[in-house]
């Protein structure tokens, strides 16, 4: 009999991952639809009075925020806060990047939303799986004291499950107009090892799904009340980095997407 099938490692490989990746993307679709319908006509409504979109996340959050702003099939007036805003454009040194607290410093959530030059009609998508990190709700309190609509993408399972850490008790799902769940379990890893802990992180998959929902009903959105909607085909197809160039003019000096 082949060794496989005696392993207690038989269960682990790409084939259980692929199994349980679509169980997850399943309960993201079936838990989100009316989340998805909210995030839409905010993002739809910001679109068609001049509005961007600014995502902002932490660590691996931010492959959320890449899936958001400045890619080919995705919105144009979309941009991207990053940590590393304070050193590309806030006159920082370099080095303030190597501080592991970093994200707690108090002000940066102030700081990144100045760098960010947004206008009265923009709204923000913040990502965060745990939903509790101090820079995280630090930037949504700030978002909603200055009037802007706010989409929460988290994990409402591992969100729940720990305590909320920041001084105002808040979690970022606490403080949004619109919460999309990416239904990631706590700790965000799938497949459960031998001898505790887990393997191969879901939310990035389902995240993107969640944004691409979210954009294709608000793109829906858009042409069904007569606007024409500012949408990028890739830069490397014929024509594509033109294109794209006179749509990105439109929102000249409010687009942001040089951090890493």
């Amino acid at each position: 009999m082949p060794q496989s099938q005696h392993s207690p490692h038989a269960q682990l490989g790409a084939d259980l991952f692929v199994e349980q990746g679509r169980l997850a993307f399943e309960r993201a679709v079936a838990a989100n639809k009316d989340s998805v319908a909210a995030a839409a006509r905010i993002v739809a409504d910001c679109v068609a009075a001049d509005g961007v979109v600014h995502a902002f996340g932490t660590g691996h959050s931010q492959a959320a925020a890449l899936e958001i702003a400045g890619r080919a099939g995705g919105l144009v007036p979309t941009s991207r806060i990053s940590l590393a805003d304070l050193v590309l454009r806030g006159g920082e040194d370099r080095s303030v990047l190597d501080d592991p607290l970093l994200e707690r410093s108090p002000g940066l959530a102030a700081r990144l939303y100045a760098l960010a030059t947004p206008r009265p009609q923009d709204v923000f998508v913040i990502i965060s799986n745990s939903g509790v990190n101090n820079s995280i709700v630090d930037m949504a309190l700030h978002v909603k004291s200055a009037g802007h609509q706010l989409i929460a993408l988290t994990s409402l399972e591992h969100t729940n499950s720990v305590p909320a850490l920041h001084g105002s008790g808040k979690r970022l799902a606490d403080l949004a107009d619109a919460v999309l769940d990416n239904c990631a379990p706590t700790g965000d890893a799938l497949l459960p090892l031998p001898h505790g802990g887990a393997l191969c992180g879901v939310s990035t998959l389902t995240s993107s799904l969640l944004v691409q929902m979210a954009v294709a009903e608000a793109v829906a959105l858009l042409i069904a009340e007569g606007h024409e909607p500012p949408v990028y085909i890739s830069a490397n197809v014929p024509g594509g980095y033109d294109r794209n160039a006179v749509l990105e003019a439109r929102y000249e000096g409010r687009l942001h997407r040089g951090g890493h």
